[in-house]
């Protein structure tokens, strides 16, 4: 970990997710900031992407979670609130593990064992997106090949570790530092509902929904989401 004059962002990917989510963010934040993202590619426990991430830097850290990167950003203010000095959680939830939920989740890994990971691409990927984002092709070019550079491994051991996750709303009761949470308003997944429950356990907290997106917000609208970035990184 190289030393640095600049206040490190931890920008942290969501499942089968990498650097590339973030790509927009990287490029417009990276001036002021000195942004690291984990690889969680190998890591099958939220404890385990969390303890990666603390060790990305030394000294206090601002952190942004997107979907799964969201519940490590919680569970890193939970085990060191001393060193998160700022939270944002995106296109994420706080509930535990529900009934049936494994099953849920059981079809997609069946899919990536027949189809490998072009099967998960077509199964998972669209819905994960505004609609008419679909038909954008530079966009959707980035997201299948990021996807592709995942593995059926990964996906199976960040399914572990979602399925094991803990209770994140106890976890955010106990956050005390800026705090944000952004969703997409068109993100069926994680919908803006699941945003206003979340952010009703955090004092002084704030929500921003970006509007014609859905779950892939940094990606989907760069720019909105920048500015809630922003706009969180510089509160007081």
């Amino acid at each position: 970990m190289a030393p640095t004059s600049k206040p490190v962002l931890l920008l942290l990917p969501g499942l089968m997710c990498d650097d590339a989510i973030w790509r927009g963010q990287i490029q417009a934040l990276s001036g002021a900031w000195d942004i690291r993202v984990p690889d969680f590619s190998a890591l099958d426990s939220i404890e385990a992407m969390a303890e990666a991430a603390l060790a990305l830097a030394s000294g206090p850290v601002a952190v942004a979670g997107h979907s799964m990167g969201g519940r490590v950003a919680m569970q890193m203010a939970a085990i060191a609130p001393e060193r998160v000095a700022r939270v944002c959680l995106m296109d994420t939830g706080a509930h535990p593990v529900a009934e049936g939920e494994a099953a849920k989740r059981r079809p997609l890994l069946d899919i990536a064992d027949h189809e490998g990971m072009e099967g998960v691409v077509r199964a998972w990927l669209p819905p994960m997106m505004w609609p008419p984002r679909l038909t954008d092709a530079a966009l959707m070019d980035d997201m299948t090949a990021m996807v592709l550079r995942s593995s059926v491994a990964t996906l199976k051991g960040q399914t572990r570790a979602l399925l094991a996750r803990s209770d994140g709303f106890e976890q955010l009761r106990q956050i005390r530092c800026p705090t944000a949470f952004v969703a997409g308003r068109q993100d069926v997944w994680s919908p803006p509902e699941q945003h206003v429950e979340m952010q009703a356990l955090v004092g002084g907290s704030t929500l921003t929904v970006i509007e014609d997106c859905g779950h892939m917000a940094p990606a989907e609208r760069p720019e909105a989401v920048t500015q809630a970035l922003l706009q969180w990184l510089t509160r007081a």
